[in-house]
């Protein structure tokens, strides 16, 4: 379905086909006026840890902690602040998606600073001290925003309880406002966002199920989780003395922002003027890398034996989230340097049955989309290659070379252009040992396709010097994935959300001073996932692997102009969606999420799709004139 034009776009409407006749001759189709997809992609926030208090324009809902009230405009409890509560639980024997001897918190645990940099360093930080490093690491900025990575350092010891929040040692059960206390302007610890910690959190089972809650997720154990295992055990013992601040990260999942405060004002400026989704999620349960795999290829990639056939993973590096003997809920196998892989296909792996037979029991029954043999990657581990298309040899948490096939597949088969710019991929050609450009951030860069040729590589992998020649130039491919440096891309700890909005804000400046360019392009700035933040809405079971809580996403177009709030369910998948039936491509495989059908109404709420599971394909967010 197409968004249907309102009034006040009528002349506009009117004007439409002849910017459309205008558009440049290029090799590429497109079925809409759109003929670049520009996709921006932050990093770790849910919708409401960003737009808890967004208040639409007139004529125009939104769901959010403000509209359930749950949080009054100024952030303060608002009259349902108890429809958040969060809970303690036991699990100590087998890992539980829904553990029992639940009891709510009296108060939660600490907020805490996490790994957030107690002072600017230019070795230790960010935030950095120089500002002529800044200018050298970050060309995704525009100069006016160097500043930023210099200040908000947290005047704390790492892992200590932050202060700068009120209440911080004893915050009130339910969400937790982090402004005013804490500036907008300042670095802060962020929560855990690992596969089975996010099922867990979200406390999903069908006898909890409503007309309005179909999945039967609670969401209410996000600090628990966060301060019995956290980011995991790496496969080793609990520490002596381990409590609730052990972790680093207390409840530090309940922390949002207050845009009805001033918070976000760029991101707030483009939600007023184009159009935001409530409604869209992150594809996979977990964090940086499978969700980024995700927007690339509308799947979940497995352990290969390097030529793309499935194989067994070595024992330390499958995941084991039962608890550990005497522990309560310190997972057996977990962690960055741990267990990332399971045979989603095998009932008695380690938590694999608890999510088949939640799934198995909903009404919709999903597929779980694990194949026999095949051992997925849950988390973050390294790409296969590295930036000279060697094969990526330096650690062991490395997926093995894939033949996954990805959109850039899809698109180079009909001879479509595009490109992956990732922030400081040229420094890390030259040294893959950089720290600031992503490297599971690049979901090309696991795949053979790409990778093993030498001009595809040169053609597609670009950097952002690169990007603004491109917009300068007029040489823009059809597709374009963005992905900010480490500095830059809003993560928790590692950067702020005031620098990500200056990136975004550069970009979108550099295409609307090319006219030409800006009347047939769309800028999609979203986020790889929620980074463990809580949200209060609808997650619908799509599969083993998601999807995730929601997640911001605002279009930039001449096409979504008007401040609308679309409630259509998305993921990421819905990226590859849009770009497949944009330019008349195929999903990419049989099995691939992009074969899910587009939602269809007809239930009590216009969030929960009537044939679940399904997944939009973005055509909501934009107003395009009638043929």
């Amino acid at each position: 379905m197409r968004r249907p034009m309102s009034s006040g776009i009528a002349i506009a409407a009117l004007l439409l086909p002849a910017l459309a006749g205008s558009r440049p001759a290029m090799a590429e189709t497109a079925a809409t006026p759109i003929d670049h997809v520009i996709v921006v992609i932050g990093e770790n926030r849910t919708f409401d840890h960003l737009f808890a208090t967004y208040v639409p324009k007139k004529g125009e809902t939104v769901d959010n902690l403000l509209s359930r009230r749950i949080v009054n405009k100024d952030g303060s409890p608002g009259p349902n602040f108890g429809a958040a509560r969060q809970y303690r639980a036991e699990d100590r024997t087998t890992y539980q998606l829904a553990p029992g001897g639940k009891t709510p918190y009296d108060h939660l645990p600490p907020m805490m600073t996490e790994d957030a940099a107690p002072t600017p360093s230019d070795t230790e930080g960010p935030p950095l001290k120089s500002l002529v490093l800044v200018g050298k690491s970050s060309p995704g900025l525009p100069k006016d925003a160097y500043r930023l990575v210099t200040t908000g350092a947290t005047g704390l010891p790492k892992r200590s309880v932050d202060t700068r929040i009120r209440n911080a040692a004893a915050p009130a059960n339910g969400p937790v406002p982090l402004t005013p206390s804490l500036p907008y302007d300042a670095y802060a610890g962020g929560p855990v966002h690992r596969f089975y910690q996010m099922w867990q959190q979200m406390d999903c089972a069908v006898h909890q199920a409503t007309p309005d809650n179909p999945s039967g997720c609670l969401a209410d154990l996000y600090p628990w989780v966060e301060t019995t295992i956290s980011g995991g055990s790496d496969g080793k013992p609990q520490p002596p003395g381990f409590d609730e601040q052990s972790t680093g990260e207390g409840s530090n999942s309940m922390g949002f922002y207050n845009v009805a405060r001033g918070d976000a004002p760029y991101f707030k400026k483009l939600a007023d003027e184009y159009s935001l989704s409530d409604n869209f999620h992150q594809a996979v349960l977990g964090g940086t890398g499978v969700n980024h795999i995700a927007l690339g290829t509308a799947d979940a990639i497995f352990y290969t034996d390097g030529k793309g056939n499935p194989a067994t993973p070595p024992a330390d590096q499958i995941e084991n989230p039962d608890p550990q003997p005497g522990t309560n809920n310190y997972y057996a196998q977990d962690g960055y340097d741990g267990g990332s892989y399971s045979a989603c296909a095998d009932h008695g792996q380690p938590g694999v049955g608890a999510v088949l037979d939640y799934l198995a029991a909903l009404p919709s029954h999903p597929d779980p989309r694990c194949e026999p043999g095949h051992f997925y990657l849950l988390n973050n581990y390294e790409p296969g290659y590295v930036g000279d298309g060697s094969v990526n040899t330096a650690k062991p948490q490395t997926v093995p070379p894939s033949t996954l096939r990805t959109i850039g597949d899809a698109l180079s088969e009909k001879s479509i252009s595009w490109r992956y710019y990732g922030e400081n991929w040229n420094d890390y050609v030259a040294d893959p040992k950089n720290p600031l450009y992503c490297t599971i951030c690049n979901p090309f860069q696991y795949t053979a396709s790409v990778m093993t040729d030498a001009a595809a590589r040169k053609d597609h992998l670009k950097d952002i010097p690169d990007l603004y020649e491109d917009i300068a130039r007029g040489t823009l491919p059809a597709v374009s994935y963005v992905k900010p440096n480490g500095l830059n891309d809003g993560h928790p700890a590692s950067s702020k959300l005031d620098i990500f909005e200056a990136f975004s804000r550069k970009l979108i400046e550099a295409v609307r001073h090319n006219p030409a360019l800006w009347r047939h392009t769309a800028i999609m700035i979203t986020f790889d996932e929620g980074g463990g933040y809580y949200d209060a809405g609808y997650v619908q079971p799509v599969d083993f692997f998601g999807d995730g809580p929601r997640i911001p996403l605002i279009v930039v177009s001449p096409y979504s102009t008007g401040g609308h709030v679309v409630h259509t369910y998305y993921d990421h998948v819905s990226v590859v969606k849009f770009i497949e039936r944009n330019w008349g491509l195929a999903p990419l495989t049989k099995r691939s999420r992009d074969n899910l059908p587009n939602p269809a109404s007809g239930t009590t709420s216009p969030y929960v799709p009537a044939n679940s599971p399904a997944i939009g394909d973005l055509m909501e967010m934009f107003h395009f004139p009638r043929s």
